[in-house]
């Protein structure tokens, strides 16, 4: 016997009642509106439980002041889905003014939760320049480490075999409510030679760099910085043959926005 609820141990009849049905009333419609009410309520349901939501950020899109001719740059990502399940697209790219752009790379990937903070996504990766153009199946994970690092890490395999890899890192560290310094870093491999698009193997480049924003509001927010950007290795090499200079520091002004 269970001597706390004084019930025989193993008694068949222990849980098998139905459960109650459901409130079909709401206290609360007796003192508010119901209709707004009504609307609150499948708004809650949407949030908590079936949450349907979108966003389209431009972390960078920047002007770069450096030796030679100036340039740009931008990195964005937009995405539809819920808290667990997403589609997810992203892209990047750079260039010098007056001369044909030098990255362009467009990803569209399924993003799912694994765990808090950390998403785990796999799709394709499609490089319109530099050319010949390359596609590549992509998997990685996103999210945020202990101490409120954003973190990425991304393998990719090209459609001729070549094997990639990239890893990424920021931190924002808000100097106040509106004024946010951002150290950034990034790192690109490569398992083989691809000379076809002036890629060695190893470590193929790297980036260094820091912007100090000011969120005029959270949506909108101008931003300064600086940028070192280095090839490292045979691809260090190979842009020395081209006549390109593989270590460049830039000035960046430029703009971070998100709806």
């Amino acid at each position: 016997m269970n001597a706390m609820a004084g019930i025989p141990e193993g008694d068949p009849g222990i849980g098998t009642a139905p459960a109650p049905a459901p409130p079909g009333d709401h206290a609360a419609d007796s003192f508010f509106d119901p209709v707004e009410m009504a609307r609150a309520r499948e708004a809650l349901g949407r949030e908590i439980g079936a949450f349907i939501g979108s966003m389209v950020l431009f972390d960078l899109a920047e002007f770069h002041v450096r030796k030679g001719r100036d340039g740009y740059r931008w990195a964005g990502e937009a995405w539809f889905g819920g808290d667990v399940n997403r589609l997810l697209i992203k892209t990047e790219g750079e260039g010098a003014f007056g001369e044909p752009i030098e990255n362009l790379e467009i990803q569209s990937l399924y993003s799912r939760a694994i765990m808090p903070f950390w998403n785990a996504h796999v799709g394709l990766r499609h490089d319109i320049a530099p050319n010949p153009s390359q596609t590549y199946a992509v998997v990685g994970v996103e999210g945020i480490a202990p101490y409120w690092f954003h973190l990425t890490g991304q393998m990719f395999l090209s459609d001729k075999g070549d094997i990639r890899a990239r890893l990424e890192g920021s931190y924002d560290e808000r100097i106040t409510q509106r004024l946010i310094f951002q150290p950034r870093a990034e790192l690109n491999f490569s398992a083989q030679d691809m000379p076809a698009i002036g890629v060695g193997s190893g470590l193929t480049d790297f980036e260094l760099g820091a912007r100090l924003r000011y969120e005029i509001r959270r949506e909108f927010a101008p931003y300064v910085g600086v940028e070192w950007s280095r090839k490292a290795g045979d691809t260090a090499r190979l842009a020395r043959f081209a006549g390109e200079d593989p270590d460049v520091v830039s000035f960046a002004a430029g703009l971070r926005v998100w709806f």
